[in-house]
């Protein structure tokens, strides 16, 4: 089996969560209010809510900042309403770049976000203008210690219904549909495997290389995405 995994992009975000953790929290702090509101406390009756706690704890969000946000979002009927947007455009150097927005103000955000874009050489395009590029995937990830096997790891993953497994020195990628998910992740939960990494993502299914000079363009312009309380999550097609 083959696939789009790179090491790089993992230890990436590692690093973002020491850094970051607090902006980490609260957005997924907003999105466990979201779906509570939705579809209640319980996560055994809620499974997206089950699956934003794994996503949590792939971020390394401990047990008591999860339940104190599920316990405030259960009681807290003057909670904000939040509406859930997505954007679609092109950044620095032509990358190809989704927005996921939670936002209680859709006016502040599009300006918000249009600005961004414009500021950093890039331009928002109509809603399907590169989600034709990207696929929606649930994608695990669970780091190789020398200690998991891997045909054994393999073969649960097929047998949990996984879509493809990838494996090199560094970690195990396991991608999923979107349907079946909640369904494998839970299976390796149940084998007491420990993520790196776990959730529905926008996957691109064509890579575009950049120089130097637009790597680190396209950099600053992330990051100034990710600044933004309102950007929950943030998918872009570049070969980083």
């Amino acid at each position: 089996m083959s696939g789009h995994s790179k090491w790089a992009n993992i230890k990436r975000r590692k690093e973002a969560v020491d850094s970051k953790k607090a902006k980490i929290y609260s957005k997924i702090g907003k999105e466990i209010t979201v779906i509570v509101k939705q579809g209640g406390p319980d996560p055994t009756t809620n499974s997206k809510l089950r699956d934003i706690i794994a996503k949590a704890k792939s971020n390394n969000m401990p047990n008591d900042n999860i339940n104190r946000c599920i316990q405030k979002a259960a009681g807290d009927t003057s909670a904000s309403s939040y509406e859930e947007i997505t954007y679609e455009g092109y950044g620095p150097a032509g990358v190809a770049v989704i927005v996921e927005v939670m936002t209680d103000n859709k006016n502040r955000s599009a300006s918000d976000i249009r600005c961004i874009f414009d500021r950093s050489g890039g331009n928002l395009g109509q809603t399907g203008s590169v989600g034709y590029m990207f696929d929606k995937k649930g994608v695990i990830v669970i780091e190789n210690t020398g200690s998991i096997d891997e045909q054994e790891l393999m073969m649960q993953v097929i047998d949990a219904g996984a879509d493809d497994f990838i494996s090199d020195e560094e970690c195990f990628e396991i991608i999923t549909s979107p349907q079946d998910f909640t369904k494998v992740r839970e299976a390796l939960e149940n084998q007491n495997y420990d993520f790196i990494e776990a959730e529905i993502k926008m996957v691109p299914n064509m890579k575009k290389d950049l120089t130097e000079d637009e790597e680190e363009k396209l950099n600053k312009f992330l990051d100034k995405l990710d600044d933004n309380d309102d950007v929950q999550n943030v998918w872009h097609n570049a070969n980083i």
